[in-house]
């Protein structure tokens, strides 16, 4: 547990035991920041604020097919009948954006994370190797865009979701990118849109 989570766990039950006033006087946090936090009890961060939900969707794509369209930040897991999943993703920042097609060649619960070389030439601070885990940056989930450096992975950063801060990957929610892992198989087709 982190000690921002351990102060705010702290701040509550004296927020809770002797009024917010003094939780926050004596631990730096009343239950209202313990809840601004963005953690859920057990320490994962909570949910993205864009819903997961079924929409009407461009029946040329096949079911079963990954759409990600980086300028609305939004990817389609496709149904029959014209329907799709949509979710919130966060893309690439300015310089990283990509497009293309490829199929997901290798799945990972709760994988590790190894950075790539041209991640710690740009940031020397990064650890070379972290196993997964709730702290590890590619979350719950991981699907492999075949050989290339990109995935689409949860997140330990749910505030990410909607914005453009990757280098290049695909960011979910932990909770949505578990839902998307049970659907997609090794071998659906991605096709990321710009």
């Amino acid at each position: 547990m982190n000690k921002q989570m351990k102060a705010a766990l702290m701040g509550l039950a004296l927020a809770f035991s002797c009024g917010s006033a003094m939780a926050s006087d004596e631990v730096g946090g009343s239950a209202v920041e313990f809840l601004r936090m963005n953690l859920k009890f057990d320490g994962r961060p909570m949910a993205s604020t864009i819903p997961r939900e079924i929409v009407s969707f461009d029946p040329k794509h096949a079911p079963g097919t990954i759409v990600v369209n980086a300028k609305e930040r939004r990817l389609y897991f496709v149904l029959p009948e014209g329907k799709a999943i949509r979710y919130g993703v966060g893309v690439g920042r300015p310089g990283f954006e990509w497009a293309g097609a490829h199929a997901i060649s290798n799945k990972r619960e709760w994988p590790d994370w190894t950075p790539p070389s041209q991640m710690l030439k740009r940031r020397p601070d990064l650890p070379r190797h972290m196993s997964g885990g709730p702290e590890n940056p590619l979350g719950a989930r991981a699907m492999y865009l075949g050989s290339s450096l990109y995935r689409i992975h949860g997140s330990n950063e749910p505030d990410t979701i909607g914005q453009a801060v990757s280098s290049g990957c695909i960011r979910m929610t932990n909770d949505d990118v578990m839902d998307l892992y049970e659907r997609a198989k090794v071998g659906t087709r991605v096709l990321v849109m710009r």
